[in-house]
């Protein structure tokens, strides 16, 4: 650790910014600190040593660089999404020695390969392909998919695919928004619906079995495609379990088990269904995943449902460690190698395709799209030919690009650790999908308006020394409107009150209708006298408020009913919340344990840093430039494992947006007694700041645990 102060001056206004900086950071963080001095974004900054006018990156060594830095916008012309685009593929492209050492490999690998194929005329190669296609025509029936759309709970998952865009500030998305938002839901609707088979459970007492051996399909099973069945034994009773493996995908509708074939198979058939160009993607090393074409992207996604990962075609061969050599796309429109997309390393991928010659792989597979594509119309086929053309050109790009290797991709998490290990898919190491992390918005001026809320109507209880049996009757009564309102199809949320929730209601109408409002709901009077509850119009702002109505309620409720008695001012819920901030965290679990989820107000959510239980900070700079005065702040413990809970922090401030810091509290050997335990801290030292840094020094074991993880945070103080 070296505390450096360097002088970044800013290209080409030639405005110089003092930035004090500690090494131990890394450069995102000063990234974030030059961020907050010269409103360029961190993705978007060329940082150059003025001395060698060397470009400072992850290589770099911060503590020997001279002190004299120069910025320079990316998007200094007049494009800058382009601009970006073009510096991240920079910044990947490999070097021009190392492409020519890749390219001579794959030369080798060539000629190698013409000494060790088979000279059938592709025809092995052809029965490993072929077979796929009839199951995959099976995806266009219109009775199948019929049958799988009734399967889907179509409008929670479009529910949740709006809160999804809306929690990153999109409420007014287009239709490839929309349509790519509720492919990743429908993907991890799928990942929690399907059952994942290791040894069938006993079809008798459901207990554990051991693998007999294999048996002989019968007429019922071969009619939906189970040529083979796994015989097994139970441990305890003895009885004997048959696991037919079926191919079937109207099949797999009903049974909704197996392994990788049976789920890529029934989830590529979904994604069919819902009207997504899918195919499935035939890996001949033993797995199955399926690619689907993102309008939203302009290109083929990769998505596999066993793992529930998207867009992380490195999966396979830097997760799991391996050994790719051919992986080819199969749908209704024909067959494509895409094995480009999931390898950087393909002169080694070369040298282990042995099955035929790179030529007859191409000819068989023109071949038999041919055939496939016989019956399209001229204007169909220009349109396929166009997106082919486009995507070969992305393919061979691909092969030359370098690894990120700021992501750090899991090994296999789907099938038992013995089955995984013996496959040797277990990876390098024991970690979820993380990356570097990019600024994200808090989308959280709900909460901030739902704890003033609450906070305004227990405070009306407290001055009016109301009982506290009554005040958990009128909250248990909001509690219930709530869920009713939260369970209602999310476009059509109306609940009318009965006689007791009215009275409950209307005995402290402006504060109820306050949270409402909150809630983005109205009260609505009838002509009858009928009281009822129903969205003001804002069906997304109400689905993304009632969740955190929901949890808030809970929480006071507990407190309640443990006779915890509200104090103003130090007690959850407080006002003055801090919401709308920019934060910045040193690692993120995605696609789910991000930053941002410590600030949404929801329970379940939480952000997890992979390798944080030793160290991470997160950055949260106040909206608008504001300054604020913090005067306390609250902690909550997460779902699960209290091994990753916070233990040890320092919570520091910033007066010019992160360039300096000064300690504003620090804890240590802090306890969660219990999941969801929310501890609140008072600020002694008064600072006014614009930014916030929490620096979590260690988890509560982290010798035997990784994984650092925080249910929520919430800042309380003025703004200026």
């Amino acid at each position: 650790m070296v505390a450096r102060r360097f002088v970044v001056r800013q290209a080409p206004a030639g405005e110089e910014h003092a930035v004090e900086y500690d090494t131990e950071d890394g450069l995102d963080v000063l990234r974030f600190q030059i961020f907050s001095l010269t409103s360029v974004p961190p993705d978007l900054q060329k940082i150059v040593v003025e001395a060698d006018g060397s470009v400072v990156d992850d290589g770099t060594d911060l503590e020997s660089i001279s002190d004299c830095l120069r910025l320079v916008s990316i998007d200094d012309g007049d494009d800058t999404d382009a601009a970006a685009a073009a510096a991240a593929a920079r910044a990947q492209e490999k070097s021009d020695e190392e492409l020519a050492r890749m390219i001579q490999a794959e030369e080798e690998a060539l000629l190698l390969q013409h000494y060790s194929i088979q000279n059938d005329g592709g025809e092995l190669f052809r029965e490993r392909v072929e077979p796929y296609l009839r199951q995959v025509l099976k995806y266009e029936d219109p009775m199948r998919q019929d049958a799988a759309l009734k399967t889907v709970p179509v409008d929670e998952l479009k529910e949740k695919a709006l809160i999804s865009l809306a929690k990153e500030g999109t409420f007014s998305p287009s239709k490839n928004e929309e349509d790519h938002a509720f492919l990743l839901q429908l993907l991890f609707w799928f990942k929690q619906s399907f059952r994942w088979v290791n040894a069938a459970a006993c079809d008798s007492c459901d207990r554990e079995t051991s693998l007999v051996g294999m048996g002989n399909a019968l007429p019922s099973e071969i009619e939906f495609g189970a040529s083979r069945v796994e015989i097994y034994r139970c441990n305890h009773c003895s009885s004997i379990t048959r696991f037919p493996r079926y191919n079937d995908p109207y099949k797999l509708l009903q049974t909704r088990k197996g392994r990788c074939g049976e789920w890529a198979n029934c989830f590529t058939f979904y994604c069919r269904a819902f009207g997504y160009e899918a195919r499935l993607i035939l890996d001949f090393t033993d797995h199955v995943w399926t690619e689907c074409y993102s309008n939203f992207y302009g290109r083929w996604m990769h998505l596999d449902p066993c793992e529930g990962v998207y867009d992380n075609p490195l999966l396979y061969e830097k997760g799991w460690s391996k050994k790719l050599d051919y992986a080819i796309a199969i749908s209704k429109d024909g067959v494509r190698d895409v094995t480009k997309r999931y390898t950087r390393k393909w002169h080694e991928v070369l040298s282990r395709r042995t099955i035929t010659s790179e030529d007859t792989v191409s000819a068989v597979l023109s071949n038999i799209t041919g055939k496939y594509r016989s019956g399209l119309s001229t204007v169909e086929l220009s349109a396929i030919e166009n997106r082919d053309m486009k995507e070969s050109e992305e393919l061979t790009k691909a092969t030359y690009l370098e690894v990120n290797n700021s992501i750090s991709l899991p090994g296999r998490q789907s099938g038992s650790l013995e089955w995984r290990t013996a496959r040797l898919e277990v990876g390098q190491a024991d970690s979820l999908s993380c990356s570097s992390c990019p600024v994200r918005r808090c989308v959280d001026a709900h909460v901030t308006k739902i704890y003033d809320a609450l906070s305004a109507v227990l405070s009306h209880f407290c001055d009016t020394n109301t009982p506290n049996e009554r005040i958990i009757e009128v909250l248990d009564t909001w509690r219930s409107l709530m869920q009713n309102l939260k369970d209602a199809n999310f476009k059509s949320r109306r609940v009318t009150l009965d006689q007791k929730s009215k009275q409950n209601f209307e005995d402290i109408l402006p504060f109820a209708e306050r949270l409402l409002s909150a809630i983005s709901l109205k009260a609505e009077l009838g002509t009858n006298g009928d009281r009822s509850v129903a969205t003001d119009g804002n069906l997304i702002h109400a689905s993304l408020a009632l969740p955190v109505a929901l949890d808030a309620l809970d929480e006071i409720l507990s407190n309640c009913k443990s006779n915890i008695l509200y104090t103003k001012g130090h007690q959850f819920p407080r006002g003055n919340r801090l919401c709308s901030g920019s934060v910045l965290a040193s690692s993120e679990q995605l696609p789910v344990g991000i930053a941002t989820a410590a600030f949404d107000g929801i329970r379940l959510s939480k952000w997890e840093e992979p390798d944080g239980a030793k160290g991470c900070w997160l950055i949260y700079k106040v909206d608008d430039a504001q300054t604020c005065e913090l005067e306390s702040y609250d902690l909550m413990s997460a779902n699960d494992v209290p091994e990753r809970d916070p233990m040890d922090w320092v919570l520091e401030g910033s007066t010019d947006g992160g360039s300096t810091w000064s300690t504003i509290d620090a804890r240590s050997s802090v306890m969660f007694d219990s999941r969801f335990c929310r501890k609140s801290f008072a600020v002694d030292k008064r600072y006014m700041a614009n930014t916030f840094r929490f620096r979590f020094l260690r988890a509560r074991d982290s010798s035997a645990n990784p994984r650092f993880q925080i249910g929520s945070i919430d800042l309380y103080g003025k703004s200026t």
